[in-house]
């Protein structure tokens, strides 16, 4: 069951959203009610989305942004302030992985790729958005962070190392702008059905079953699952939540 959220009148904006947990917060946000700029490297995929959601009665609008590019983070919250006014809400969300390898196998490319959208792309985007919520005295930011960024993980030093990256962004932004109105936390999503996951469970099987075995829970995630977490964070019902990482994994890391 899913809860209701009134965010009328409001603007988020939602990196990574043609797929998966950023396409599922897209909709949540615009059927709460806020106009919602959805963004993403895949042209195709977002412009249908934009479309759709749209043509179910709800606002938005769609900027192909390649996170990893400062330049392009700048244009798209410019493009969001000129097509709306304002930036009250964020869901930073886009993120990639590496194949999976032991240390000494990994390769630097594969490194400067990963953290390129996953660090340095939520910091461009968290950058460019405490600008405009400056400005404005108020606003809330998620990242996606992962059980990847609590915990450790065989063959996953990259992607793990990314999202405990992401942490030390989240809480050390929360502590700069708590007090100005503005609250920044993160979710940490367990195993998400997810295209990325579906591709994992593919490809990497032995792996994802022993991730499996840790997730209590016995399923994997939904997407509409993490989009309620995102919706909550982002909501005046988490008004006293700032710097947290909220684990949303069925109790993979109360192992």
């Amino acid at each position: 069951m899913n809860v209701s959220y009134d965010f009328s009148g409001k603007v988020a904006l939602v990196t990574g959203a043609s797929s998966g947990m950023g396409e599922a917060s897209a909709w949540s946000y615009a059927k709460a009610g806020a106009s919602v700029v959805v963004s993403d490297i895949n042209e195709t995929a977002l412009y249908k989305l934009a479309e759709d959601i749209k043509a179910a009665g709800y606002e938005a609008y769609p900027v192909v942004c390649d996170v990893a590019d400062d330049a392009q983070v700048a244009a798209m919250v410019e493009a969001t302030v000129a097509k709306y006014g304002q930036l009250d809400m964020a869901y930073n969300n886009a993120g990639i992985q590496p194949p999976p390898a032991e240390m000494a196998d990994q390769q630097p490319e594969d490194y400067r790729r990963v953290m390129g959208v996953n660090l340095d792309g939520v910091w461009s985007c968290m950058r460019h958005e405490l600008a405009q919520m400056r400005k404005q005295g108020s606003g809330s930011i998620v990242n996606c962070a992962s059980v990847g960024a609590l915990v450790g993980g065989k063959a996953l030093g990259i992607y793990y190392g990314s999202k405990h990256g992401v942490l030390g962004l989240t809480k050390s932004a929360a502590m700069d702008y708590a007090a100005q109105g503005i609250r920044v936390n993160a979710v940490c999503p367990g195993t998400i059905n997810t295209p990325m996951v579906a591709k994992m469970l593919e490809e990497q099987k032995e792996a994802m079953d022993e991730f499996m075995k840790l997730q209590a829970i016995g399923r994997l995630g939904t997407a509409d699952e993490i989009a309620q977490a995102v919706m909550w964070l982002s909501s005046e019902g988490a008004s006293f939540v700032v710097g947290a990482s909220l684990a949303v994994d069925g109790a993979f890391t109360a192992n």
